[in-house]
């Protein structure tokens, strides 16, 4: 979850997110390197005294900037492509979780057990345990095994909603008559926490997301 003043991206608990990680690294490498390029250029044109007049025509130079820049897009496009196509790929889940938007709580429903379905909403600030977030804690949360495949078929009872666990790596959009999903695989245990990420009304703020990511066999004996 996020703390206070903290600059970088959620500590990951999925391969996806893991992978976004990277990527994100591997983009903010390459931006630095343009930008101290780009300083640098900007410093040696000022400070330069000398002027070529007679240079109507550059084609080496025309060359350059067309070529180098493209090499840096493909740099880019690449593993953005691949990490792309891997967060919309589905390989065979262990379960399949349903969740349904409303305003302003999330219903869930675990479609490979029957009668397990519940109402999740924000826990108010006078019932919080002792270490539990303001906010962020709910009355029901979603029980997941850890390193299992899941997928979340996501839609809206009223209006647009987006579930979002940031360090799951998941933002998926909750559209009324329209099923998404998204496919996750928790790969540590813990409490992970999310909210809805799309302005959705007076009281968007106040419907949060909490995965309780456990062992398996505790998850059985859960079911």
């Amino acid at each position: 979850m996020s703390f206070w003043h903290k600059i970088n991206l959620q500590e990951s608990a999925s391969p996806i997110m893991e992978s976004m990680m990277i990527f994100h690294d591997h983009s903010m490498m390459v931006m630095t390197v343009i930008l101290v390029m780009t300083l640098y250029l900007i410093a040696f044109l000022l400070n330069n005294t000398l002027v070529n007049n007679t240079l109507l025509v550059g084609h080496t130079l025309e060359a350059l900037w067309t070529i180098l820049p493209s090499f840096i897009l493909i740099l880019l496009a690449v593993p953005s492509m691949n990490l792309l196509y891997a967060m919309e790929e589905v390989k065979e889940p262990l379960l399949t979780l349903k969740v349904v938007g409303h305003q302003w709580y999330w219903s869930y429903e675990y479609a490979d057990f029957t009668d397990l379905a519940f109402d999740s909403y924000m826990t108010i600030e006078s019932d919080l345990a002792v270490g539990e977030p303001r906010l962020l804690e709910t009355d029901y949360r979603v029980v997941l095994p850890v390193n299992e495949m899941v997928r979340a078929i996501i839609t809206s009872d009223d209006v647009i909603h987006s579930w979002s666990v940031p360090s799951m790596g998941i933002k998926c959009d909750a559209v009324p008559g329209r099923l998404n999903q998204v496919q996750f695989m928790p790969n540590r245990m813990g409490l992970f926490y999310g909210q809805c990420s799309e302005i959705c009304g007076a009281n968007h703020s106040f419907m949060p997301i909490c995965l309780e990511v456990i062992s398996f066999e505790d998850f059985m004996e859960w079911m």
